[in-house]
This record gives C-alpha cells, structure tokens and sequence, in this order.
C-alpha cells in the first residue's frame, strides 16, 4: 500500500485539540480514505499578553486509489 501525506493547517479560538480536530474536518471535505494524522507543530497568536487564538499544522495520511 502506498499512502501519500498532506498538510493542514487549522485554526481555533478555543484550543489546541480544537484546531487540529478543524484541520481534519476541512481535510475531510475533499479527502477520502484518510488513516492516521500526525500534530506536526503549534502555535499561538498572540494579542499582547494574551492568546488570540491557537494553530495546529496537521500532516494527514491517506491511501492512494488506483
């Protein structure tokens, strides 16, 4: 089997598990067969001396159909 991987990138004001729960939502949309999905890297925006909002880049893992 051979998978291929993207990445996606989301965004929440809430949290971090909520933004990657939105990357895989949006991913969801136009990808099928999705496997595994892997937290690649957070981030925060920041307002000051708070937190605007948070950012997760998520790699997605899918199988190629043939």
């Amino acid at each position: 089997m051979t998978q291929k991987v993207i990445e996606v990138v989301g965004v929440s004001k809430e949290s971090f598990a909520k933004a990657a729960e939105n990357a895989v939502a949006e991913a969801a949309r136009t990808v099928r067969g999705m496997k595994w999905a892997r937290v690649h890297e957070l981030e925060m925006e920041l307002d000051g001396k708070k937190i605007k909002s948070y950012r997760a880049t998520v790699r997605i893992y899918f199988g190629i159909e043939r």
